[in-house]
């Protein structure tokens, strides 16, 4: 007969009522979970989160400059030069505008200064044609006047024999009289004051006298 008195037996283990033993028992206390993100040691603890993900392939296909395996830099130059040559091709581009109105300036100045003095200039073409200039002390100035308007590039024009040009003649009498041979239409007879072109540009037409062939 067992003494209820004894312990257990060495070697064999107690067990409560329900056939489940001490050690198996549940525990019934506060579970306690360790959710501090410094440790005992002061350092910062990792947390699941904040490891490092693995990166998916092809991943880095739609960053910027990847495309087509281009490198980021290479991207960047093939930008900054283009706008280099944009900038190049503007600047050209305003030194050509500058350059054409700086001259259209200057032969506009100049064509104010011609104009200005074609009484002068009339005076003296008419004085060659009677020869009243030839041998007078005038005639070296009127030569020097000339010469100086030739190099800013006036130029007279309108000849006896030339062809009819409404652009560049103005008629002022339509006359009957002989007409260079082979002239084939409205020809220039008499010239009565010259014409002045500079440049390209005309500062006054030619005025003359014209005929027709016969």
């Amino acid at each position: 007969m067992t003494d209820p008195t004894q312990g257990p037996r060495p070697g064999s283990s107690a067990e409560e009522p329900g056939g489940r033993r001490p050690e198996e028992e549940e525990p019934t206390g506060p579970v306690i979970r360790d959710k501090r993100r410094i440790d005992e040691n002061g350092e910062l603890r990792e947390s699941p989160s904040d490891a490092p993900q693995p990166e998916a392939a092809g991943s880095d296909a739609g960053a910027p400059g990847a495309a087509g395996g281009e490198h980021p830099d290479t991207v960047l130059a093939a930008e900054r030069l283009a706008d280099l040559q944009r900038l190049q091709a503007e600047y050209v581009n305003y030194k050509r505008r500058v350059d054409r109105d700086r001259e259209a300036n200057k032969d506009a100045a100049t064509a104010r200064v011609v104009e200005g003095i074609l009484p002068v200039l009339d005076d003296i073409y008419l004085s060659r044609q009677h020869g009243d200039l030839e041998g007078s002390p005038f005639e070296k100035i009127a030569d020097k006047l000339q010469a100086a308007l030739t190099r800013l590039g006036l130029a007279p024009f309108g000849e006896v024999g030339e062809a009819f040009d409404p652009a560049e003649h103005e008629a002022l009498m339509h006359i009957e009289a002989e007409v260079p041979e082979g002239s084939e239409g409205t020809t220039i007879v008499q010239v009565m004051q010259p014409g002045y072109r500079l440049g390209e540009r005309i500062i006054r037409p030619a005025r003359v006298a014209v005929a027709d062939p016969s």
